[in-house]
């Protein structure tokens, strides 16, 4: 790689954070192999091509820099932006990198930037999705201020977009579709007073990727198919996605007439409806 570029995404460093002084016994092969899978060399020099966007211009080059041809469906469903209303815009997992920046850019472009989604703390070493995101680590020393980050993205002045699997989409029974929903969006939803806006997002892995993850998830202790989603994203390049956004549900519609988790079925149902 150029020495000019600077790297955001090293192998090396974070192998050597996460293992102190026992990364160098890491094989060399492996190393090559990982920094091979996460695509080091292309990521980098995209985000220094890049290193002067934030927010929606950031995500906004990435859809372009992917190729990415978004159909979108319903855009008249997404609320006026001078409506004086804060909602929450949830969708289906089913990339688990490309779909969250699309729907970034296209939630963002319509709300001249005024939206935040939780992420995963790895995502906050790309500079330009920090202004834009709350960052969570469930497994790690942040998992214990999970809560409040939650908390402080509701009770903030910002529109949230979520994912309310947690995971990217899985293969199931011969269909993608996502782990089930957690409930967190509803009760924290209710509680705001933010109406729910549903978005499907069309698309798939490879099936290589779903071979992985169901091993994955059935043997291992952590999530080894996350390493493969770079390489995913890369094999996604100039695909058309559809993107289809489903009316407002108010929040009073989450009574107690069902638990919180029986109404984040319900709308993830909802959500596949619009498939």
């Amino acid at each position: 790689m150029d020495e000019q570029i600077e790297k955001t995404i090293d192998i090396n460093r974070i192998l050597k954070g996460k293992m102190g002084s026992k990364a160098r016994y890491v094989p060399r092969f492996l190393v090559v192999w990982l920094k091979h899978i996460v695509h080091e060399d292309e990521v980098n020099r995209f985000l220094w091509a890049s290193r002067h966007l934030e927010g929606t211009d950031f995500l906004t080059e990435c859809v372009r820099y992917l190729d990415m041809k978004l159909d979108i469906v319903g855009i008249e469903n997404l609320p006026d932006k001078n409506d004086g209303k804060l909602y929450t815009f949830v969708s289906n997992h089913p990339l688990g990198g490309q779909d969250g920046v699309a729907l970034g850019s296209i939630i963002g472009k319509q709300y001249d930037g005024k939206f935040r989604y939780l992420v995963n703390d790895l995502l906050l070493n790309l500079p330009g999705l920090k202004p834009v995101s709350i960052g969570i680590n469930k497994t790690g020393k942040q998992s214990r201020d999970f809560p409040r980050m939650v908390e402080a993205g509701f009770k903030g002045e910002n529109h949230l977009l979520m994912f309310p699997a947690g995971l990217n989409s899985r293969k199931i029974n011969g269909k993608i579709h996502d782990l089930p929903w957690k409930k967190t969006f509803i009760t924290k939803s209710v509680e705001t007073h933010r109406d729910v806006v549903p978005i499907h997002f069309g698309g798939r892995n490879s099936e290589r990727f779903y071979r992985i993850a169901r091993f994955s998830d059935r043997w291992l202790p952590f999530n080894l198919a996350m390493l493969f989603l770079v390489d995913e994203m890369y094999k996604n390049v100039g695909k058309t996605f559809r993107v289809t956004i489903g009316k407002p549900i108010p929040w009073q519609t989450f009574n107690k007439s069902r638990t919180p988790m029986e109404w984040a079925e319900f709308v993830e149902d909802r959500v596949y409806e619009l498939q």
